[in-house]
């Protein structure tokens, strides 16, 4: 249940044409009063003899107690409550009771016996609207100081009682809602998504990984969209608005929407923050995308899975304004899978990093520095151009989606201990997609890595399983009965080629995060050895092992990303 307070008007009759009226699309069903303060209002809606200025006038009626210099200009009070299309239509009655609640919890009618004059009216099944006069019965003005709070924390109870959707608490750093005229809008114009909401998606694909004004100016133009900067007159930008080309007012001019009115992290002093601690932050002529270094997907990829483990731990561990500032960066990153990403994951990590944009913001500080390689990450991946579906590229892709899980859940975790319910609720809906965006990048390549595996020789299988046994013995037996055990095994095989020792790599990427509430330990597992031992993430780039294998004469391999890994200290965090 999310109730509404808008603005206060001074215009109680014009408020109530809209309300009775078919709406601004023709939406507007069977308009009429569901309750009023005195159950006896006039209901125009449903009553032939009763006028909208007869209620009108019946609820500005206190404002005659009162001088007319007293009155107030803005005497108009409004509150919508709608409900979630998954809830069940509740009953006029239904209706009636919840409004009464609602007005009684705000102030405007305590039950006092002298509380404002107000109607509730419904004209849909998920929504009524509440107008009331803000003089009460006896002149003076009622106490509705955080009328919006004190609705929302009613609105928690009454789901409660009328077993229907639990909304998570709000802590103000959510994006603006879409309005009903948005909506509809975009419905008219066959739109999936409202056009606030496309120009958010937008923006922050455009933002992700950044490093200047100008770099980023040139990605809102690159992705189509009109843009419009506020110069002061001294020369220097205040901020930016922008437009889609197709969205279009009655007069047929394009509809602007400033930064901050997208997402309160999209204002231009907020993205400049992400690079103010660059020292080539503001230099926009020597850092383009034409001129950064081009990198290959694949590449990409691999850095960014291995940004996103250590960025996992630090949020296990490291200070709250270091884990905000990475939380965000991780929104970043994410943003950059998408727009990189191949066809047969694009929806899923869309909606991924969708639903984790809610969890990129908290009213914890971010303190930028700290995300610097997550940051680079997600301008390698915008650099490196989208991904072929085949392949390392595809393979480091599910190896990136594979770590990113990790990384979101991590966030859930933290966002939970913080009792930031919305972002908690985000990074978990961010994980199930991501989760399905790993099923279909996945399969492919650990199916020829299970077939290697059935195909070592015997004495190779019970060596890949002392190695297993002697790592991991409390997770030995549930792996081995896995169907991802023999992608493991081959896995393990490949790591001993290239020279390190099995038992002691496997132990140590077991040990970075509790495996047992895993969907598949062994596929978590290899991901992390194919990384860790920097072995190509497509198993059809390695040579077929023999029925022997070279003895591991060294450990694992001194690679910068390694020592970093091995430095870092966590504690385990469930990726289920």
């Amino acid at each position: 249940m999310i109730p509404q307070v808008h603005k206060q008007g001074s215009d109680t009759y014009g408020l109530l044409k809209y309300l009775y009226g078919k709406g601004t699309h023709e939406e507007h069903i069977d308009p009429h009063l569901v309750a009023s303060f005195d159950g006896m209002a006039p209901d125009p809606g449903r009553d032939p003899g009763a006028t909208k200025r007869d209620l009108q006038q019946l609820l500005d009626q206190p404002l005659q107690l009162l001088d007319p210099d007293q009155r107030p200009e803005k005497h108009v009070w409004h509150l919508s409550v709608r409900n979630a299309a998954e809830d069940r239509i509740l009953s006029d009655e239904e209706w009636g009771q919840i409004a009464r609640r609602m007005v009684a919890a705000t102030g405007i009618d305590p039950g006092d016996g002298a509380g404002c004059r107000w109607a509730a009216v419904r004209h849909a099944d998920d929504h009524i609207h509440i107008i009331a006069t803000l003089v009460r019965e006896d002149g003076r003005r009622p106490n509705h100081h955080r009328s919006g709070k004190r609705a929302q924390a009613e609105a928690r109870l009454l789901e409660v009682e009328y077993d229907l959707q639990r909304v998570s608490p709000g802590d103000g750093t959510a994006a603006k809602r879409p309005t009903s005229a948005e909506r509809h809008k975009a419905e008219r114009q066959g739109r999936e998504r409202t056009a606030r909401e496309e120009l958010r998606e937008t923006v922050r694909r455009a933002v992700a990984g950044v490093q200047s004004e100008g770099e980023f100016f040139d990605r809102l133009t690159a992705a189509g969209l009109l843009v419009e900067k506020r110069v002061a007159p001294s020369g220097d930008l205040l901020g930016y608005k922008v437009a889609l080309t197709d969205d279009l007012n009655k007069d047929g001019e394009p509809v602007f929407y400033p930064g901050s009115k997208l997402a309160p992290d999209l204002s231009l002093p907020r993205i400049r923050e992400r690079w103010s601690s660059n020292a080539a932050g503001h230099e926009p002529d020597t850092d383009r995308s034409a001129g950064a270094a081009r990198v290959t997907p694949s590449t990409a990829r691999r850095q960014a899975t291995s940004a996103s483990w250590q960025a996992a731990l630090i949020i296990d561990q490291g200070d709250d304004g270091q884990i905000a500032a990475l939380i965000a960066a991780g929104g970043e990153m994410l943003d950059a899978l998408a727009k990189t990403s191949a066809a047969h994951t694009r929806r899923e990590l869309r909606d991924a990093a969708w639903a984790f944009e809610r969890a990129s913001r908290s009213h914890i500080r971010a303190e930028r520095g700290h995300d610097r390689a997550l940051r680079q990450a997600a301008r390698n991946l915008v650099h490196g151009g989208p991904a072929l579906g085949r392949g390392e590229d595809g393979a480091t892709t599910a190896m990136l989606i594979d770590m990113a899980i990790f990384f979101v859940l991590a966030a859930a975790h933290w966002h939970g201990k913080k009792e930031h319910a919305q972002q908690a609720s985000a990074a978990r809906q961010a994980a199930e997609h991501l989760r399905a965006a790993y099923q279909a990048a996945a399969p492919m390549y650990l199916g020829p890595m299970h077939q290697r595996g059935r195909n070592l020789s015997p004495p190779l299988q019970r060596k890949q399983t002392a190695y297993l046994r002697r790592a991991v013995p409390e997770l030995a037996k549930q792996v081995l009965a896995e169907p991802g055990w023999y992608a493991l095994a081959a896995t393990l095989a490949d790591v001993e080629r290239a020279g390190h020792d099995p038992a002691a790599l496997l132990a140590e990427a077991a040990e970075r995060r509790e495996l047992d509430t895993a969907d598949s330990i062994s596929d978590v597992l290899v991901w992390r050895l194919r990384r860790m031992a920097d072995l190509p993430a497509d198993a059809s780039t390695v040579p077929e092992h023999t029925t022997t294998a070279p003895t591991a004469t060294r450990g694992p391999a001194k690679h910068p990303a390694h020592r970093k890994e091995r430095s870092a200290k966590s504690r385990r965090i469930q990726h289920s």
